[in-house]
């Protein structure tokens, strides 16, 4: 019989002892014979991850975890099981790959007999969805402190008097030091993220990088938003002082978070939300920031949240006779993260929700050099780069790159998409048709030639154009079009020269970039046509022209 452990508040929380409330893990097929720890606060479970040497705390208080040999996600071992509710909506394939039910019946099992005999499981009741029509309460299950100090870090945490009446409807069972075996199992490897999304279970194992426990909801609010007439989108919202919601998407390394975290701006969430019938609104309650190189000079507001008090660092390394971060050191893993609050920011949205999208921002760090630096796209075009998800991957940035590689990637975020891609393009379209959003290309990455020749795109020049286009001050300026791409360039920006404008005559050598700007084009027709005839051709008439 599992023991509980006492309350040090007021009963009214639902921490500790739940004598006469009934609560239990029967609910999620559990019977732990240890104690279980419920609900509690992010100290306490600092405290109890301290005590079970799960980390330590570093200068100013942050807790350090080392999730080694696993520093980041693992797409490769994601699974959704194939069952009767869900069959026909999953786009099945390299994103989505099928899991046998009967697999999936052993595993859970097991996973469910290996923490039964954990000494200590710790227990967050959370919800992902800031708004209260369109929000899941999900019931997290780890033998890890830490890892539900993260959780309770990047999910809404609900009030203490709603924690008495709390009723999960989903699951997720984290066991990180569990082993699958997969000619048991069915699994690729000893790890495994696993979403039934007919039982409404998530099972997470082999693996200690917490990115999963947040990622793996993501994938759910993808499948299950749709359905409500809700977009998800992976993006970050800010609003302005006038009340105007601007939402951007982008990849690693486009500028997402440095771009969004403006001071004159409110931000609304860092990476997942929705759009629906009342407008924009977070999927969670804290942020998952890059910190490789971080500085108080670049990024000041992030930067504070890596010197408080229950912020989650993980993979960083630290000076070992100061415990100070050192920022800069990548010897663990180059994708080092730090999970805090949203309210450690202090210009945020506290309830999480903001209106309809005025504006719009695609980001894309463009190493091919090519791209204009900012463009107003149609309807169509935005449809289609929506699409595309293009970035591009400089030399040097990972083992055998020796030239830029573009990416793309559906939506700005195809590894957690659950419907075909082109769901999602066409309830963008129809929303900004709708609610009349304005929206904006973005390129962040080269100018005057590709990475290696030209130059990187200047933040100010950046901050400038987003902020002329978010401000309405480019609405009338004069544009041109370009030949290749046949975006809408503006021609006069405040406080950008306005030769940077012109992509073309930036380049020495102006046939060099002409030869350039069609490899790239014909890169974007060939991903476009792996959709098929599922995209509208007055959207794929919207792509690249030469």
């Amino acid at each position: 019989m599992a023991t509980q452990t006492k309350p040090q508040l007021d009963a009214s929380r639902s921490r500790g002892v739940h004598d006469g409330t009934g609560q239990d893990l029967a609910g999620q097929g559990l019977a732990p014979t240890g104690t279980v720890h419920w609900n509690l606060i992010a100290p306490e479970l600092i405290q109890a991850a301290v005590r079970r040497d799960e980390g330590e705390l570093a200068d100013m208080g942050p807790f350090v975890a080392v999730t080694a040999p696993h520093t980041g996600r693992s797409p490769n071992d994601k699974f959704v099981v194939r069952e009767p509710s869900s069959e026909k909506d999953v786009d099945w394939g390299k994103v989505n790959q099928p899991f046998p039910p009967e697999k999936y019946a052993l595993l859970v099992a097991d996973v469910r007999e290996y923490l039964n005999a954990r000494p200590e499981l710790f227990v967050e009741d959370l919800y992902c969805g800031a708004d209260p029509s369109h929000r899941l309460s999900v019931r997290y299950v780890s033998p890890n402190a830490w890892h539900m100090a993260f959780v309770r870090n990047m999910f809404i945490r609900p009030e203490g008097s709603e924690l008495a009446e709390f009723a999960p409807n989903f699951t997720v069972l984290h066991a990180p030091e569990f082993q699958a075996d997969p000619a048991r199992h069915g699994t690729r490897s000893g790890t495994f993220i696993v979403l039934n999304l007919g039982e409404r279970t998530i099972l997470i194992g082999g693996t200690r990088y917490a990115g999963e426990l947040k990622k793996a909801m993501f994938t759910v609010m993808n499948y299950l938003m749709p359905k409500e007439g809700v977009l998800s989108m992976h993006c970050s919202a800010n609003v302005g002082p006038e009340g105007d919601t601007a939402l951007f998407f982008g990849l690693s390394g486009t500028g997402k978070t440095t771009l969004s975290a403006d001071p004159e701006r409110s931000l609304v969430g860092d990476d997942e939300h929705g759009w629906g019938e009342h407008g924009v609104f977070n999927f969670e309650g804290g942020c998952y920031a890059k910190v490789i190189n971080l500085s108080p000079e670049g990024e000041p507001d992030i930067y504070r949240t890596t010197q408080m008090f229950g912020t989650i660092l993980e993979n960083v390394v630290l000076d070992r006779s100061t415990r100070r971060v050192r920022f800069e050191e990548q010897s663990i893993t180059e994708n080092t993260r730090a999970s805090y609050p949203l309210h450690y920011i202090q210009n945020h949205v506290p309830d999480g929700r903001g209106g309809h999208p005025k504006n719009v921002v695609f980001l894309t760090a463009d190493a091919f050099g090519v791209l204009p630096p900012i463009a107003k796209l149609t309807r169509e075009q935005a449809m289609y780069y929506f699409l595309s998800g293009y970035t591009a991957k400089v030399a040097g940035t990972e083992r055998g790159v020796t030239e830029p590689q573009a990416t793309f990637s559906a939506c700005f975020g195809a590894v957690f998409l659950v419907w075909h891609p082109t769901k999602y393009s066409k309830m963008l379209g129809q929303l900004l048709e709708r609610h009349g959003a304005r929206v904006w290309l973005v390129n962040t990455g080269w100018s005057g030639g590709p990475y290696g020749v030209g130059q990187r795109m200047k933040l100010g020049y950046t901050r400038a154009m987003v902020r002329a286009a978010l401000d309405g001050r480019l609405d009338d300026v004069i544009t041109a079009t370009d030949p290749v791409f046949g975006l809408e360039v503006p021609q006069d920006v405040p406080g950008v020269p306005g030769e940077v404008m012109n992509p073309r005559g930036t380049w020495a050598d102006g046939a060099a970039y002409d030869a350039q700007a069609k490899r790239l084009a014909e890169m974007f027709r060939q991903n476009i046509e792996k959709f098929g005839d599922q995209v509208d051709p007055r959207v794929k008439a919207a792509g690249p022209k030469g």
